[in-house]
C-alpha cells in the first residue's frame, strides 16, 4: 500500500497541507478531508490509502482552517487563576478528558487573578473563534463581561454557583462551605477562632465571609482575628502566620486557613514548635488537597469537587455548543466537611 504514495516536493514553508495529502495518496482534496473526518461513505481502501500518506508526510491538521471552512471551531477557551494550585490542576484533568471525547481541544489561559489580564487572554484567545467558553468565577471587570456577552459564544461558569438568568454555573457555595466549618469548630467549645487567608481571591472572600457569619450569629466575633494577607498561598506563608497570630493573639484556640496549603504549613510549623495539636490549637482547611490526610495529625477540611466541577461544567458546555436546552442552568455539587484529628 505504501508503494502507492506519490512524493511530494515540500513547500517552502515547509507545512504539508490537505492538498499534499490528497497528491500523494492521488485521490482528491475533499476525498481526503472526509476521509480524515471519518465519514462512512469512503470507500475503507481510500480512507487507509489517505492515512497512510497524512502519515509518512507528517500532516496535522489546521484547526483554524478547518473552523473557517466549517464554521465550526473544534476549540474551547478555558480561563483559570493557577497553574500551581493543585485545585485547578484536577478541575483541568476533568475538562479535558470529556473534551477530548467529543473532539474538542483545550485552549487555556492563566489570568492570575488579574481582572486586566484575563481581558486581554480573552480578547487575544476569542480571535482564534472558540466554540465554548470555560471561566472561573463571576468576579471579572466590565470590559470583559460585555465580551463575554457580545462574543455569541456559550459560557459556563466554573466553581460558584448562581441563580442569574442566563447564567450557567457549576460549583458550590464557599460561604456555606466555610460556614459549615466555623459550626464544627464551635461544637468542638472553640471560641477564639481566627481565619487565615492568603491570595485574597473572590472565592477566599466569601469563605471569610461565612466564617464571619457564623461567629456572628454566636455573638463571639473579633475582627482582631482576621489574619488577611495578599501574598500568594504557600506553606511557609502558612507557617509564619501561625507563629504570628499566636504571638499577636495568645488566646486564639482554632485557626481555620481559607486553604489546605497554609493550614499544611502551619502544621509543620506547629510540630517545629512543640505547640500541640489540636489541644492547645486547632487547625483546619479547605479543599481538601493531596497529602492533608497524611499531616501530623491529619488535616480537617472542606473536601471541594474539583473533578466532578470540570466533568459537569465541560458536559453542560457541549450541550450548549450543540444547541440543546439545558434543563438547570446552575449545577450545584456540593462539598463534604471532612474531620480529622487536627481539631
Amino acid at each position: 500500500m505504501s508503494s502507492q504514495i506519490r512524493s511530494v516536493r515540500p513547500r517552502a514553508t515547509g507545512r504539508i497541507t490537505l492538498a499534499d495529502v490528497a497528491q500523494a495518496a492521488a485521490v482528491s482534496p475533499i476525498t481526503v478531508s472526509r476521509a480524515l473526518r471519518g465519514e462512512r461513505a469512503v470507500d475503507p481502501a481510500l480512507v487507509e490509502r489517505v492515512r497512510i500518506a497524512a502519515q509518512t508526510l507528517g500532516y496535522v491538521p489546521d484547526p483554524a482552517a478547518r473552523a473557517l471552512a466549517s464554521r465550526h471551531s473544534a476549540q474551547v477557551v478555558v480561563l483559570i487563576p493557577m497553574l500551581s494550585n493543585a485545585l485547578f490542576v484536577d478541575l483541568l484533568e476533568a475538562v479535558q478528558r470529556t473534551l477530548r471525547t467529543a473532539g474538542y481541544q483545550m485552549l487555556m489561559g492563566v489570568t492570575h487573578y488579574d481582572a486586566d489580564e484575563e481581558e486581554y487572554l480573552l480578547r487575544e484567545l476569542l480571535q482564534h473563534r472558540p466554540a465554548g467558553l470555560l471561566v472561573t468565577g463571576f468576579e471579572r471587570n466590565e470590559a470583559t463581561r460585555h465580551l463575554i456577552a457580545q462574543s455569541g459564544v456559550p459560557c459556563v461558569h466554573l466553581m460558584e454557583s448562581s441563580t442569574a438568568n442566563e447564567i450557567y454555573s457549576v460549583g458550590f457555595s464557599q460561604t456555606d462551605a466555610a460556614a459549615e466549618m466555623t459550626r464544627h469548630l464551635l461544637q468542638q467549645g472553640r471560641r477564639r477562632i481566627a481565619f487565615g487567608a492568603a491570595q485574597l481571591d473572590p472565592r477566599t472572600l466569601q469563605r471569610l465571609q461565612g466564617w464571619r457569619q457564623e461567629l456572628q450569629q454566636a455573638k463571639v466575633f473579633d475582627a482582631q482575628l482576621e489574619w488577611l494577607d495578599p501574598a500568594p498561598s504557600s506553606m511557609a506563608l502558612g507557617g509564619a502566620m501561625l507563629e504570628k497570630i499566636r504571638l499577636a493573639q495568645p488566646a486564639v484556640d482554632a485557626i481555620f486557613f481559607c486553604n489546605d496549603d497554609l493550614a499544611q504549613g502551619a502544621l509543620l510549623a506547629a510540630h517545629r514548635l512543640g505547640i500541640n495539636v489540636p489541644r492547645e490549637i486547632a487547625i483546619a482547611g479547605f479543599n481538601d488537597l493531596t497529602g492533608s490526610d497524611q499531616m501530623l495529625p491529619p488535616l480537617t477540611t472542606v473536601h471541594t469537587p474539583r473533578a466532578e466541577i470540570g466533568s459537569a461544567a465541560a458536559a453542560m458546555l457541549l450541550s450548549l455548543m450543540n444547541g440543546e436546552k439545558i434543563s438547570s442552568p446552575c449545577i450545584d455539587l456540593g462539598y463534604q466537611l471532612v474531620v480529622r484529628s487536627s481539631t
